[in-house]
């Protein structure tokens, strides 16, 4: 399988942004998003690129935002390659990883939904028994869910880690109203795919959106539920008081920890079992959601 690093020389448009893993180019009306296979771990964007990542992340998101349309409008407008005409130079080359968008106007926070306390979440939690200024009960153990799920937001960087913030601190960004519809939002969506995972064996611990404004009203954009965005847990593997293995891009993780890198520098290229491994894991992840295999 051929991995793709960048979209660069197959796209005659102008390139708006390069993320870590994704690719903005103007259309002038829209937006155009390319999905490429590049993984970054502890902001590090790694070599080589993993095989089908993107695939699997552009198919899951353009999959979850049809499935909740009804509960939150969304920036798609298209994932035909076809449409794009001589736009895209290489169109199979880019088939599946691509999604035409509305142009929103970005609001810049992060919208965490945590249903299980785990993660950063749990390390805030055994240092000021709060996360993001929200006092929790004593004696919650890792990985416990919550009665209810909580909203965590950040503040955006585009250099360096988003800032986890108060609720109260959103609000003054953005306005009160703003903030509440966000947060409402925010952990109904959550709520919904929570639901819709149990029933295919998985866990959705924790997630986060992203919104925008078109003309005055709220839209979903970026990415939703992927493994990129979301915590997923095989329910089989759930366990208090555990590090669980979570279904995304683990393997990397796990390999750079146990490995000699000093964490200063970018690392040296991934051996061939662990992107074999990350492969796989996506893969798996899109098959239990969608019930097909990518194809």
């Amino acid at each position: 399988m051929q991995a793709l690093s960048t979209a660069v020389d197959y796209i005659k448009a102008p390139l708006v942004y390069k993320g870590k893993v994704r690719e903005l180019y103007d259309l002038g009306e829209h937006f155009l998003i390319v999905v490429t296979d590049r993984i970054s771990a502890f902001d590090y964007v790694l070599d080589p690129a993993v095989p089908e990542k993107g695939n699997v992340l552009n198919r899951l998101s353009t999959y979850w935002f049809e499935q909740t349309e009804s509960i939150q409008p969304n920036h798609v407008v298209h994932t035909d390659v076809a449409k794009l005409g001589d736009i895209i130079t290489e169109p199979e080359l880019l088939r599946n990883r691509i999604m035409v968008t509305k142009k929103a106007e970005r609001i810049d926070i992060e919208c965490v939904v945590r249903g299980y306390i785990t993660g950063g979440g749990w390390r805030q939690y055994q240092q000021t028994s709060a996360i993001n200024g929200i006092p929790l009960p004593a004696g919650l153990r890792k990985n416990q869910r919550f009665e209810q799920p909580i909203f965590t937001p950040a503040a955006k960087n585009d250099v360096g880690h988003d800032e986890d913030i108060p609720f109260e601190k959103m609000e003054e960004l953005v306005g009160a109203e703003l903030a509440a519809e966000l947060r409402d939002r925010s952990v109904k969506l959550y709520e919904f795919a929570h639901g819709y995972c149990a029933e295919r064996g998985i866990v959705l611990a924790d997630c986060k959106f992203e919104f925008g404004i078109i003309d005055g009203k709220v839209i979903l954009i970026d990415e939703i539920f992927t493994p990129d965005a979301s915590r997923f847990w095989a329910v089989d593997k759930f366990e208090l008081d555990t590090e669980i293995d979570s279904m995304d891009k683990e393997p990397v993780r796990t390999y750079l920890l146990g490995s000699d890198w000093d964490k200063n520098s970018k690392p040296d290229p991934l051996p061939t079992a662990v992107v074999e491994e990350t492969t796989r894991r996506y893969l798996d992840i899109y098959r239990r959601l969608t019930g097909s295999d990518l194809s």
